[in-house]
């Protein structure tokens, strides 16, 4: 296999979570897709705030290539803890949701434009030297880690889940089925329970 193939299928594992994570964000409102769903916060737009800071930084400045936009706050140190995961009032959805399309699109020029063994040096202490090859496989790792963030938050939301809108790597069933499973897991948890000596003393 050549290199060459070897960057198209790092690239592909990429975009298909690029795609999912801004699939989970159709047809919210703006509540919806700002609303923290977890104890930490976790919420969709953030995720896409969070992700379009890292294809800037990772793909941009670590090989020269400073990304067009404004550098994100978080990575100068210059924001508070969480600026990256969040969206302000101020902050429209198509601005952040933009933000992350250039993004991508900046980090597939670099990506086209250099050789997997190149190297690069990431902007932060200890400012480590990795080669291109590095990260990708870093970055289709951490989207890929947000894109099971926002399948937990959006069907938290409405129920909506599955990788694609044809939803095809789900299991099939209807809202009953799907209970009733649940129902069984939560069941089998319970007897597990039941029957296992607490780990926990």
């Amino acid at each position: 296999m050549t290199g060459t193939d070897h960057s198209a299928d790092l690239r592909f594992y990429l975009q298909d979570a690029r795609n999912a994570v801004l699939l989970k964000l159709e047809g919210l409102s703006e509540y919806d897709v700002r609303r923290p769903l977890t104890p930490t916060g976790t919420n969709l737009l953030g995720l896409v705030k969070h992700l379009a800071g890292a294809e800037a930084i990772y793909f941009g400045e670590t090989f020269g290539r400073p990304f067009a936009g404004a550098q994100p706050l978080w990575i100068t140190g210059a924001a508070e803890p969480n600026a990256d995961l969040w969206a302000t009032p101020d902050e429209t959805r198509e601005q952040i949701v933009d933000g992350y399309r250039r993004a991508c699109a900046h980090a597939d020029e670099t990506i086209d434009s250099l050789e997997l063994d190149t190297l690069g040096r990431v902007p932060w202490p200890p400012h480590s030297e990795l080669t291109l090859h590095r990260i990708l496989v870093h970055m289709i790792g951490e989207t890929h880690r947000h894109v099971g963030h926002a399948d937990v938050v959006r069907e938290l939301v409405d129920g909506a889940v599955g990788q694609r809108s044809e939803g095809d790597n789900m299991a099939p069933g209807d809202a009953g089925w799907w209970e009733e499973y649940r129902n069984r897991v939560e069941e089998a948890a319970r007897a597990a329970d039941h029957r296992t000596p607490s780990s926990n003393g």
